[in-house]
């Protein structure tokens, strides 16, 4: 789903479908504001079927425009190389991708399978030259990386404000940062 909009949305969406054309099964297009949301809803809608598979792991990262394809691929060779199903959504025009890891909710805790595709994938956001987030922020499951990304000087040194701002260690307690 490709959205464009301003002066040049009309000329950019044709330039769009031109490239999409050969390689998708097909290509619609439409500058009728009723058909455009009814196809962003369809766009909303994709979290929610994912739930109906199992509990999804939301996760972002960022990586390079012009390295989104090779990261869509590699994510696809994660999720078969750990038999782990990954769902990957993504804002195109920003390099933010949503590699989302469906586990089964009777679970417990996070097999060791999801916590290593997690792992490659955190890993090949940033051997790409992205980000462990594009727009969710660190969280839980991602706070083990943080250091990855950062270095030693940058950790140390957003360690060393928390302490300055929260000496006694009340904010967001047990967290990272």
């Amino acid at each position: 789903l490709v959205q464009c909009d301003g002066a040049g949305a009309a000329i950019e969406a044709e330039q769009v479908a031109r490239v999409l054309a050969p390689t998708a099964t097909s290509v619609e297009t439409t500058a009728d504001p009723v058909e455009a949301e009814s196809l962003l809803a369809a766009r909303r809608l994709a979290l929610p079927a994912l739930e109906r598979l199992g509990r999804p792991l939301i996760e972002d990262i960022a990586v390079p425009r012009s390295r989104l394809a090779e990261a869509v691929r590699e994510i696809r060779a994660i999720s078969a190389r750990h038999d782990v199903p990954v769902y990957t959504l993504a804002h195109a025009a920003d390099g933010n991708l949503h590699p989302i890891i469906v586990v089964d909710p009777a679970l417990d805790r996070l097999p060791d399978a999801a916590w290593e595709a997690a792992g490659e994938i955190f890993a090949l956001a940033l051997r790409l030259g992205g980000t462990l987030t594009g727009e969710h922020g660190v969280g839980v499951l991602k706070r083990q990386w943080v250091a990855d990304e950062l270095g030693p000087t940058a950790h140390a040194l957003q360690r060393r404000l928390k302490e300055a701002f929260d000496p006694r260690g009340i904010l967001n307690p047990g967290k990272t940062l």
